[in-house]
């Protein structure tokens, strides 16, 4: 986490303040603008942790507030305490701290032993900006909360940040779900995230997600999730990354096409490559396409790279999929409410009557992609070459990058899709 300081703005701001909400020391609005208010909060959440009330937020202060980013803290256990008693100092559910330490016997606390404890509240939240930092922070809270998770780095993005995945389920049907491929979709890392906790929370506590048991789905199935294929690109459309030669790169190569807004229409990763026309499946077509259109190196959108695979975050991304094997993916866009399942004559047995159960379940269209825009996809090389379903989902409706408001009706949507994909194939 970076430095903040008053006037500050953007997604980190609003992640403070959503820790200092957390924490009790709210109310504030979750607005990315580091006012008065926020700053007094800060202070006062300084002062009740022994550290220097600057009303800044450097690395002391972020590491105080980690348990707030994070959704759980550590606590050391004394002589005589148990699961229950430890959670009523925290206001935790003693179910929750037992299954987050399922190492540990309930009936003997070994004293000086560390154990974690899931805090009150969700992990991911729904309304604040997903970039790099939220997503690290998200997924670490997630396996620290629910130990039946995994998550783990499959690569690194151009300025050097973690492509995370996150792994459920112990079943024989594997299916993998990756988000925001890009820049200006990260919403669609929001949905994954929301519907990893979702799901391992109904599984904790034996209950259903849209009509189906979590336990039974997680018996059937493995799903690995990659909330975030393009996180530079992300921090970039957000407002995270600002300043430095990246940026300014990435600015000097934006007005170039004043047509496309700065940074809000960004699409691709932060070198100018669309990381959705990455892949080698027809690859040359995608190119001459987009150059008929204008778009022969490295641009806001559209451009498809020098050769296929070129860019970091695509090719660790087919890396993972190649070692994961899975039976099915969903690649999550926006927006258009649609959901494609066919790459040119690939016809995959099956795939037609998936999508229309997927079109039934959320009320999206079930359709085929129009041809400008389906080569070199992600859906599209995994349809020819591992000869599976693969679809893609064009998520919500509007301008992208689509508003945090927008969330609660495209996961009313959408949790259908998520759900039956694990069950199908």
């Amino acid at each position: 986490m970076r430095v903040l300081r008053f006037s500050d703005r953007g997604p980190a701001v609003q992640l403070l303040q959503l820790a200092l909400e957390r924490a009790g020391f709210g109310p504030l609005a979750r607005d990315g603008a580091f006012g008065l208010r926020t700053r007094e909060a800060l202070q006062r959440f300084q002062r009740s942790r022994g550290l220097a009330a600057d009303g800044v937020a450097g690395p002391r202060t972020h590491a105080a507030l980690t348990p707030w980013y994070t959704g759980y803290l550590m606590h050391r256990v004394r002589a005589g305490e148990s699961y229950w008693s430890v959670a009523q100092l925290y206001g935790a559910d003693p179910g929750a701290v037992e299954l987050a330490n399922s190492e540990w016997s309930a009936a003997q606390l070994p004293v000086g032993a560390q154990i974690v404890v899931p805090l009150p509240f969700p992990v991911v939240p729904t309304d604040v900006a997903c970039g790099s930092a939220l997503t690290a922070l998200c997924l670490r809270g997630l396996c620290a909360r629910y130990p039946f998770l995994s998550c783990g780095s499959f690569g690194r993005s151009v300025m050097g940040r973690p492509l995370w995945s996150l792994t459920m389920g112990a079943g024989e049907n594997r299916v993998l779900y990756a988000a925001a491929h890009h820049a200006n979709e990260w919403i669609t890392a929001t949905l994954l995230l929301y519907f990893a906790e979702t799901l391992a929370a109904a599984f904790a506590k034996g209950e259903k997600l849209f009509g189906q048991s979590a336990a039974e789905i997680l018996d059937y199935a493995q799903l690995c999730l990659v909330p975030l294929v393009d996180p530079d690109g992300a921090d970039l459309v957000t407002g995270e990354l600002r300043g430095g030669p990246r940026f300014e790169a990435a600015a000097a190569l934006a007005a170039r096409w004043p047509s496309i807004p700065f940074p809000e229409g960004w699409k691709a990763n932060v070198l100018g490559t669309d990381l959705n026309l990455q892949y080698p499946a027809e690859w040359e077509t995608a190119r001459q396409i987009k150059a008929a259109a204008g778009v022969t190196g490295p641009a806001p959108a559209n451009y498809v790279g020098p050769y296929p695979l070129s860019a970091p975050e695509s090719r660790a991304l087919a890396g993972l999929t190649r070692r994961f094997d899975p039976a099915l993916v969903q690649a999550w866009h926006t927006q258009g409410e649609v959901i494609y399942w066919r790459f040119a004559d690939y016809e995959i047995p099956g795939a037609r009557d998936i999508a229309a159960s997927f079109s039934a379940v959320s009320g999206y269209a079930a359709a085929e992609t129009p041809r400008d825009a389906s080569y070199a996809g992600y859906r599209d090389w995994f349809i020819q070459d591992f000869r599976r379903p693969g679809f893609t989902i064009e998520a919500g409706r509007g301008l992208n990058p689509l508003p945090l408001a927008d969330f609660d009706g495209i996961w009313e949507r959408c949790r259908g899709i998520l759900t039956l994909g694990a069950l199908v194939t």
